[in-house]
Protein backbone atom coordinates (compact mmCIF):
# COMPACT_ATOMS: atom_id res chain seq x y z
CA UNK A 1 0.00 0.00 0.00
CA UNK A 2 1.18 3.66 -0.86
CA UNK A 3 1.16 6.04 1.76
CA UNK A 4 0.33 9.52 -0.15
CA UNK A 5 2.15 12.61 2.01
CA UNK A 6 -1.46 13.25 3.10
CA UNK A 7 -2.35 9.97 4.04
CA UNK A 8 0.90 10.36 6.25
CA UNK A 9 0.10 13.40 7.94
CA UNK A 10 -3.16 12.72 9.02
CA UNK A 11 -1.65 9.89 10.61
CA UNK A 12 0.98 11.63 12.13
CA UNK A 13 -1.57 14.12 13.87
CA UNK A 14 -4.04 10.88 14.71
CA UNK A 15 -0.57 9.67 16.34
CA UNK A 16 -0.47 12.63 18.11
CA UNK A 17 -3.75 13.34 19.57
CA UNK A 18 -3.46 10.04 20.74
CA UNK A 19 -0.31 10.05 22.64
CA UNK A 20 -0.41 10.20 26.35
CA UNK A 21 -0.47 14.25 27.64
CA UNK A 22 2.75 14.40 29.88
CA UNK A 23 2.40 16.95 33.07
CA UNK A 24 4.67 19.18 33.24
CA UNK A 25 6.97 18.48 35.89
CA UNK A 26 6.41 19.41 39.66
CA UNK A 27 8.39 21.69 41.68
CA UNK A 28 9.94 20.37 45.21
CA UNK A 29 9.29 22.79 47.94
CA UNK A 30 10.09 21.37 51.54
CA UNK A 31 8.04 22.87 54.34
CA UNK A 32 9.66 22.39 57.72
CA UNK A 33 8.00 23.10 60.89
CA UNK A 34 6.52 22.31 64.84
CA UNK A 35 3.39 20.23 63.67
CA UNK A 36 3.29 18.41 67.21
CA UNK A 37 3.25 18.76 70.72
CA UNK A 38 2.65 22.32 72.40
CA UNK A 39 4.17 24.45 69.72
CA UNK A 40 1.93 21.90 67.17
CA UNK A 41 -0.35 24.70 65.88
CA UNK A 42 2.09 27.25 65.41
CA UNK A 43 3.36 24.96 62.27
CA UNK A 44 0.34 23.76 61.30
CA UNK A 45 -0.97 27.70 60.78
CA UNK A 46 1.90 28.33 58.73
CA UNK A 47 1.58 25.39 56.34
CA UNK A 48 -2.05 26.13 56.21
CA UNK A 49 -1.50 28.89 55.18
CA UNK A 50 0.93 28.68 52.84
CA UNK A 51 -0.83 25.27 50.92
CA UNK A 52 -4.22 28.09 50.74
CA UNK A 53 -2.66 30.25 48.29
CA UNK A 54 -1.02 26.78 46.58
CA UNK A 55 -5.05 25.56 46.58
CA UNK A 56 -6.54 28.38 45.49
CA UNK A 57 -3.73 29.08 42.47
CA UNK A 58 -4.77 24.89 41.56
CA UNK A 59 -1.95 23.63 42.65
CA UNK A 60 0.76 26.07 41.64
CA UNK A 61 2.55 28.78 42.68
CA UNK A 62 3.98 31.71 40.04
CA UNK A 63 2.34 29.32 37.23
CA UNK A 64 4.97 26.15 38.25
CA UNK A 65 2.86 22.97 39.09
CA UNK A 66 4.59 22.45 43.03
CA UNK A 67 4.69 19.74 45.59
CA UNK A 68 5.16 20.55 48.96
CA UNK A 69 7.19 18.09 51.43
CA UNK A 70 5.82 18.45 54.57
CA UNK A 71 8.08 17.69 57.68
CA UNK A 72 7.85 18.12 61.19
CA UNK A 73 11.31 19.12 63.48
CA UNK A 74 9.81 18.59 66.70
CA UNK A 75 11.63 21.31 68.15
CA UNK A 76 14.12 19.26 68.29
CA UNK A 77 17.78 20.99 66.10
CA UNK A 78 18.67 16.99 65.46
CA UNK A 79 15.63 15.89 64.01
CA UNK A 80 15.06 19.09 61.66
CA UNK A 81 19.02 17.77 60.53
CA UNK A 82 17.97 14.93 59.66
CA UNK A 83 15.19 16.36 57.61
CA UNK A 84 17.12 18.90 55.85
CA UNK A 85 19.66 16.32 54.80
CA UNK A 86 17.09 14.48 53.42
CA UNK A 87 15.16 16.94 51.84
CA UNK A 88 18.70 18.68 49.83
CA UNK A 89 20.35 15.45 49.18
CA UNK A 90 17.76 12.93 48.49
CA UNK A 91 14.33 15.15 47.52
CA UNK A 92 16.97 17.06 45.70
CA UNK A 93 14.68 20.34 46.35
CA UNK A 94 15.79 23.67 46.00
CA UNK A 95 13.50 25.89 48.26
CA UNK A 96 13.09 25.28 51.74
CA UNK A 97 10.41 27.25 53.59
CA UNK A 98 8.70 27.59 57.63
CA UNK A 99 11.02 26.86 60.36
CA UNK A 100 9.41 27.67 63.70
CA UNK A 101 11.35 28.19 66.32
CA UNK A 102 14.82 29.99 66.47
CA UNK A 103 16.42 26.86 68.11
CA UNK A 104 15.77 25.17 64.72
CA UNK A 105 16.91 28.05 62.59
CA UNK A 106 20.06 28.21 64.13
CA UNK A 107 20.77 24.49 63.75
CA UNK A 108 19.56 24.50 59.78
CA UNK A 109 20.27 28.07 58.65
CA UNK A 110 24.39 27.46 57.92
CA UNK A 111 23.35 23.72 56.30
CA UNK A 112 20.85 25.05 54.05
CA UNK A 113 22.23 28.28 53.02
CA UNK A 114 25.99 26.75 52.53
CA UNK A 115 24.53 24.43 49.85
CA UNK A 116 22.37 27.27 48.01
CA UNK A 117 19.40 25.86 48.86
CA UNK A 118 16.74 28.77 49.43
CA UNK A 119 15.05 29.48 53.10
CA UNK A 120 12.35 31.36 53.22
CA UNK A 121 11.46 31.72 56.82
CA UNK A 122 8.27 32.22 57.62
CA UNK A 123 8.45 32.58 61.54
CA UNK A 124 11.90 32.61 63.33
CA UNK A 125 14.31 35.33 62.94
CA UNK A 126 17.22 35.17 65.05
CA UNK A 127 19.51 37.99 65.38
CA UNK A 128 22.88 36.38 64.00
CA UNK A 129 21.06 35.61 60.76
CA UNK A 130 20.01 38.86 60.76
CA UNK A 131 23.32 40.39 61.43
CA UNK A 132 26.74 38.72 60.62
CA UNK A 133 25.56 35.09 59.83
CA UNK A 134 22.75 36.73 56.99
CA UNK A 135 23.22 34.98 53.82
CA UNK A 136 22.11 36.05 50.01
CA UNK A 137 20.21 32.83 49.94
CA UNK A 138 17.81 33.46 53.28
CA UNK A 139 14.64 35.77 53.23
CA UNK A 140 12.39 36.04 55.65
CA UNK A 141 8.54 36.90 55.86
CA UNK A 142 8.57 37.34 59.42
CA UNK A 143 10.56 39.93 61.68
CA UNK A 144 13.88 39.72 63.58
CA UNK A 145 13.29 38.43 67.45
CA UNK A 146 13.47 41.24 69.02
CA UNK A 147 11.44 43.60 66.66
CA UNK A 148 7.79 42.62 68.38
CA UNK A 149 9.36 43.43 71.77
CA UNK A 150 10.29 46.77 70.66
CA UNK A 151 6.91 47.69 70.13
CA UNK A 152 5.98 46.68 73.50
CA UNK A 153 9.21 48.68 75.47
CA UNK A 154 8.43 51.66 73.29
CA UNK A 155 4.34 51.13 74.34
CA UNK A 156 5.42 50.62 78.00
CA UNK A 157 7.86 53.62 78.09
CA UNK A 158 4.78 56.02 75.96
CA UNK A 159 2.86 54.98 78.63
CA UNK A 160 5.00 55.41 81.80
CA UNK A 161 5.92 52.60 83.29
CA UNK A 162 9.03 53.29 85.44
CA UNK A 163 9.08 49.62 87.24
CA UNK A 164 8.63 46.61 84.84
CA UNK A 165 9.91 42.80 84.63
CA UNK A 166 10.14 40.33 81.89
CA UNK A 167 9.36 36.99 81.48
CA UNK A 168 10.71 34.59 78.63
CA UNK A 169 11.77 31.57 78.22
CA UNK A 170 16.10 30.68 78.26
CA UNK A 171 16.87 30.44 74.32
CA UNK A 172 17.62 32.30 71.89
CA UNK A 173 14.27 34.10 70.43
CA UNK A 174 13.62 34.31 74.06
CA UNK A 175 17.05 36.36 74.60
CA UNK A 176 16.49 37.80 71.45
CA UNK A 177 12.75 39.53 72.41
CA UNK A 178 13.99 40.50 76.18
CA UNK A 179 16.79 42.61 74.13
CA UNK A 180 14.31 44.10 72.02
CA UNK A 181 12.34 44.91 74.75
CA UNK A 182 14.91 47.05 76.60
CA UNK A 183 16.45 48.45 73.25
CA UNK A 184 13.20 50.80 73.42
CA UNK A 185 12.40 50.95 77.03
CA UNK A 186 13.70 53.42 79.00
CA UNK A 187 14.84 52.09 82.14
CA UNK A 188 16.39 48.95 83.00
CA UNK A 189 13.57 46.07 84.14
CA UNK A 190 13.39 45.46 87.57
CA UNK A 191 13.97 41.83 87.39
CA UNK A 192 14.13 39.23 84.48
CA UNK A 193 12.57 35.67 84.88
CA UNK A 194 14.32 32.52 82.02
CA UNK A 195 11.76 29.34 83.05
CA UNK A 196 12.99 26.43 80.51
CA UNK A 197 11.79 26.25 77.04
CA UNK A 198 9.49 23.27 78.21
CA UNK A 199 7.97 24.58 81.54
CA UNK A 200 4.53 23.84 81.99
CA UNK A 201 4.16 25.14 85.84
CA UNK A 202 4.68 28.74 86.19
CA UNK A 203 3.92 29.04 89.99
CA UNK A 204 7.24 29.68 90.92
CA UNK A 205 7.60 32.24 88.40
CA UNK A 206 4.55 33.82 89.12
CA UNK A 207 5.05 33.91 92.87
CA UNK A 208 8.15 35.81 92.26
CA UNK A 209 6.05 38.81 90.25
CA UNK A 210 3.78 38.78 93.22
CA UNK A 211 6.33 39.37 95.65
CA UNK A 212 8.66 41.88 93.61
CA UNK A 213 4.79 44.06 92.88
CA UNK A 214 6.29 45.80 89.43
CA UNK A 215 4.12 48.23 87.88
CA UNK A 216 3.81 46.10 84.82
CA UNK A 217 5.31 42.72 83.16
CA UNK A 218 6.41 42.36 79.80
CA UNK A 219 6.00 38.35 78.60
CA UNK A 220 7.11 36.42 75.71
CA UNK A 221 5.99 32.93 75.53
CA UNK A 222 4.70 31.63 72.28
CA UNK A 223 2.49 28.94 71.96
CA UNK A 224 1.48 26.43 74.78
CA UNK A 225 4.16 28.60 77.22
CA UNK A 226 2.12 31.44 76.43
CA UNK A 227 -1.36 29.14 77.50
CA UNK A 228 -0.65 27.84 80.43
CA UNK A 229 1.05 30.78 81.85
CA UNK A 230 -2.40 33.28 81.35
CA UNK A 231 -4.11 30.93 82.87
CA UNK A 232 -1.91 30.33 85.84
CA UNK A 233 -1.72 34.07 86.11
CA UNK A 234 -5.53 34.35 86.75
CA UNK A 235 -5.78 31.62 88.91
CA UNK A 236 -3.51 33.47 91.00
CA UNK A 237 -5.76 36.10 91.00
CA UNK A 238 -3.09 38.28 89.29
CA UNK A 239 -5.55 39.61 86.67
CA UNK A 240 -6.21 43.01 86.79
CA UNK A 241 -3.36 43.61 89.67
CA UNK A 242 -0.60 44.26 87.19
CA UNK A 243 -0.72 44.69 84.07
CA UNK A 244 -0.01 42.37 81.62
CA UNK A 245 1.71 42.95 78.12
CA UNK A 246 3.09 40.16 75.44
CA UNK A 247 4.46 39.56 72.66
CA UNK A 248 3.86 36.04 70.61
CA UNK A 249 2.34 35.16 73.79
CA UNK A 250 -1.71 36.31 73.38
CA UNK A 251 -1.74 35.76 69.90
CA UNK A 252 -4.39 33.84 67.30
CA UNK A 253 -2.65 30.22 67.99
CA UNK A 254 -3.21 31.17 72.04
CA UNK A 255 -6.47 33.02 72.66
CA UNK A 256 -9.42 30.21 71.70
CA UNK A 257 -7.63 28.24 74.40
CA UNK A 258 -7.12 31.28 76.88
CA UNK A 259 -10.67 32.69 76.18
CA UNK A 260 -11.77 35.41 79.10
CA UNK A 261 -8.81 34.76 80.66
CA UNK A 262 -6.72 36.70 77.89
CA UNK A 263 -9.79 39.72 77.63
CA UNK A 264 -7.79 42.95 77.59
CA UNK A 265 -4.47 41.86 77.63
CA UNK A 266 -2.35 44.04 75.01
CA UNK A 267 0.77 42.47 72.81
CA UNK A 268 2.77 44.18 70.11
CA UNK A 269 3.33 42.46 66.50
CA UNK A 270 3.53 43.46 63.09
CA UNK A 271 0.21 41.87 61.66
CA UNK A 272 -3.84 41.46 62.94
CA UNK A 273 -6.76 40.16 61.55
CA UNK A 274 -8.06 43.79 61.65
CA UNK A 275 -5.29 45.36 59.61
CA UNK A 276 -7.81 47.55 56.90
CA UNK A 277 -5.58 46.65 53.81
CA UNK A 278 -7.82 44.99 50.52
CA UNK A 279 -4.90 41.75 50.95
CA UNK A 280 -5.39 41.24 54.28
CA UNK A 281 -9.49 41.26 54.34
CA UNK A 282 -9.03 38.38 51.59
CA UNK A 283 -7.07 36.50 53.22
CA UNK A 284 -8.76 36.42 56.91
CA UNK A 285 -11.99 35.59 54.85
CA UNK A 286 -10.61 32.87 52.75
CA UNK A 287 -8.67 31.46 55.85
CA UNK A 288 -11.73 31.52 57.96
CA UNK A 289 -13.76 29.89 55.24
CA UNK A 290 -11.50 27.06 53.78
CA UNK A 291 -10.00 25.98 57.80
CA UNK A 292 -12.99 27.80 60.21
CA UNK A 293 -10.37 30.02 62.72
CA UNK A 294 -9.35 33.53 62.41
CA UNK A 295 -6.15 33.38 61.33
CA UNK A 296 -2.48 33.74 63.59
CA UNK A 297 0.17 35.99 62.58
CA UNK A 298 1.99 32.68 62.05
CA UNK A 299 -0.58 32.28 59.12
CA UNK A 300 0.03 35.72 58.11
CA UNK A 301 3.50 35.71 58.31
CA UNK A 302 3.20 32.08 55.84
CA UNK A 303 0.69 33.29 53.44
CA UNK A 304 3.07 36.13 52.78
CA UNK A 305 5.88 33.67 52.21
CA UNK A 306 3.76 31.45 50.11
CA UNK A 307 3.10 35.19 47.99
CA UNK A 308 6.44 35.78 47.89
CA UNK A 309 7.58 32.65 46.31
CA UNK A 310 4.53 33.12 43.49
CA UNK A 311 5.47 36.57 42.83
CA UNK A 312 9.63 35.52 42.65
CA UNK A 313 9.08 31.78 40.37
CA UNK A 314 6.22 33.99 37.58
CA UNK A 315 9.27 36.28 36.81
CA UNK A 316 11.73 34.18 36.20
CA UNK A 317 9.34 31.50 34.39
CA UNK A 318 9.98 28.74 37.12
CA UNK A 319 13.63 28.40 36.67
CA UNK A 320 14.83 28.34 40.32
CA UNK A 321 18.13 26.92 38.62
CA UNK A 322 19.12 30.25 37.53
CA UNK A 323 19.94 31.46 41.03
CA UNK A 324 21.24 35.50 40.83
CA UNK A 325 17.69 35.37 38.65
CA UNK A 326 15.63 34.26 41.27
CA UNK A 327 17.15 35.68 43.74
CA UNK A 328 16.79 39.00 42.64
CA UNK A 329 12.75 38.35 41.89
CA UNK A 330 12.72 37.71 46.06
CA UNK A 331 14.61 40.76 46.65
CA UNK A 332 11.93 42.46 44.80
CA UNK A 333 8.97 41.27 46.63
CA UNK A 334 6.66 42.16 43.78
CA UNK A 335 3.41 41.11 45.84
CA UNK A 336 0.83 42.82 48.06
CA UNK A 337 1.78 41.54 51.69
CA UNK A 338 -1.41 41.27 54.08
CA UNK A 339 0.72 43.58 56.68
CA UNK A 340 0.20 46.48 54.20
CA UNK A 341 3.71 48.10 53.50
CA UNK A 342 6.34 45.59 52.94
CA UNK A 343 10.16 46.10 51.63
CA UNK A 344 13.49 44.16 52.12
CA UNK A 345 16.56 45.61 53.89
CA UNK A 346 19.91 44.67 52.60
CA UNK A 347 19.66 41.63 55.09
CA UNK A 348 16.65 40.41 53.59
CA UNK A 349 14.75 41.27 56.59
CA UNK A 350 11.56 43.28 55.93
CA UNK A 351 11.02 47.05 56.80
CA UNK A 352 7.56 47.07 58.58
CA UNK A 353 5.24 48.65 60.80
CA UNK A 354 4.49 47.20 64.09
CA UNK A 355 1.11 47.74 65.61
CA UNK A 356 -0.30 47.01 69.74
CA UNK A 357 -3.45 45.18 70.06
CA UNK A 358 -5.44 44.80 72.36
CA UNK A 359 -7.58 40.77 72.96
CA UNK A 360 -10.70 41.58 73.02
CA UNK A 361 -14.14 39.77 71.58
CA UNK A 362 -15.41 39.65 68.19
CA UNK A 363 -18.97 40.15 67.00
CA UNK A 364 -19.72 36.23 66.68
CA UNK A 365 -17.81 36.06 70.43
CA UNK A 366 -14.41 34.56 69.23
CA UNK A 367 -11.56 35.81 71.06
CA UNK A 368 -9.42 37.86 68.55
CA UNK A 369 -6.89 41.22 68.55
CA UNK A 370 -8.21 44.73 67.95
CA UNK A 371 -5.49 47.25 66.92
CA UNK A 372 -4.98 50.09 69.26
CA UNK A 373 -1.92 51.87 68.61
CA UNK A 374 1.10 52.06 65.74
CA UNK A 375 3.93 52.80 67.55
CA UNK A 376 6.58 51.80 64.84
CA UNK A 377 6.54 52.58 61.28
CA UNK A 378 8.66 51.46 58.45
CA UNK A 379 10.58 49.85 61.50
CA UNK A 380 14.29 48.32 60.76
CA UNK A 381 15.79 45.54 62.53
CA UNK A 382 18.82 46.33 64.74
CA UNK A 383 21.43 44.06 63.20
CA UNK A 384 21.11 44.82 59.41
CA UNK A 385 24.17 46.68 59.52
CA UNK A 386 26.22 44.13 60.52
CA UNK A 387 25.16 42.13 57.82
CA UNK A 388 27.86 41.79 54.86
CA UNK A 389 25.37 42.17 52.37
CA UNK A 390 24.67 45.71 50.98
Amino acid sequence: MRFTRNRLAAMLVAAALCAPVVAAAQLKIGFMGELSGPQGPLGQDQYDALMLLIEQNGGRLGGVPVQVLREDSQLKPDVANQIVERLIDKERVPIITGVTFSNVMMAVHKKITDKGVFLIGSNAGPSPIAGAQCSPYFFSTSWENGQQAEVVGKYMSDKGFKRVMTIAPNYQSGKDTVGGFKRYYANAPIGELWPALNTQDFSAEIAQIAAAQPEAVFAFLPGGLGINFIKQWNQAGMRGKIPLMTSSTTDGIGLPAMGDAALGIISGTFWGPDLANPANQKFVRDFEARYKRIPSQYAAQSYDAAQLLDSALRKVGGKVDDKPAFMAALKAADFKSVRGSFRYNTNQFPIQDFHMFEAVKDGQGRMTLKTIATPLREDKDAYFDKCPMK
